[in-house]
């Protein structure tokens, strides 16, 4: 039988540990369990929540973020209510993950780049290309997507890539994208573009600066290792 969270001492429920010891002392599955706030006639809200966070082979809070409010919904014990309240948590964990990282807007290393975009591509489930917009200064104007493709390659043209550029008044561009894999290391498809965007490049007079792939918390700067026509 389900142990309720009513029914632990007080002190051991999320809600108050929270309160007493901090966010950091309290497990995944607690955390989640507070957005939930209640389980079923069957099962706690902490098993409803460990029950969330075993799905999807176990990937836990990464799986949550990748669900849809309509599978978090489908879920028995959650419903609509509670789906929006756990997808607009993660929405606002995003963002400011996202505002975080973009503080520093001056680049001057591939580890800046992957600092500044990694935020922005996370938890993609498919391949985005995007172009690093800077100025004179190597600060930071946009970042645009160019291209979403599949699973595994994103198709992206120079022209693309280069009407952005012109549009941003660039003086120069950064190119980067994401492998869901979470292995950055390039593809042959992935050398292969960087050397005609960089070809293009000199045409316009935009120079490329390098094409960084980011990774699971890891990325390759195609420039650092001398690959892609750098």
């Amino acid at each position: 039988m389900a142990v309720m969270v009513h029914d632990m001492p007080e002190d051991e429920r999320p809600r108050e540990r929270l309160i007493k010891d901090g966010v950091d002392a309290l497990s995944d599955a607690e955390l989640l369990a507070i957005l939930l706030r209640t389980g079923t006639k069957e099962e706690s809200v902490l098993d409803l929540a460990q029950q969330v966070l075993a799905m999807y082979d176990g990937r836990g809070l990464i799986g949550v973020m990748e669900m849809a409010p309509s599978e978090l919904a489908a879920i028995k014990g959650i419903g609509l209510a509670k789906a929006a309240s756990i997808v607009a948590a993660v929405e606002l964990g995003r963002r400011i993950a996202t505002k975080a990282s973009r503080k520093n807007t001056h680049i001057s290393s591939p580890k800046d780049v992957a600092i500044y975009a990694m935020p922005h591509f996370r938890y993609e489930l498919r391949e985005h290309f995007a172009v690093m917009m800077l100025n004179m200064k190597n600060g930071v104007i946009a970042m645009p997507d160019i291209s979403i493709g599949s699973l595994s390659a994103s198709v992206v043209h120079p022209r693309e890539v280069f009407r952005a550029a012109t549009r941003y008044a660039a003086a120069s561009i950064i190119l980067l994208h994401n492998h869901p894999s979470g292995d950055p290391h390039p593809s042959f498809e992935d050398l292969e573009v960087t050397k005609r965007i960089i070809k293009a490049g000199h045409v316009m007079d935009i120079p490329v600066l390098d094409h960084v792939i980011l990774g699971d918390n890891s990325f390759v700067s195609l420039k650092e290792e001398g690959k892609g026509g750098f």
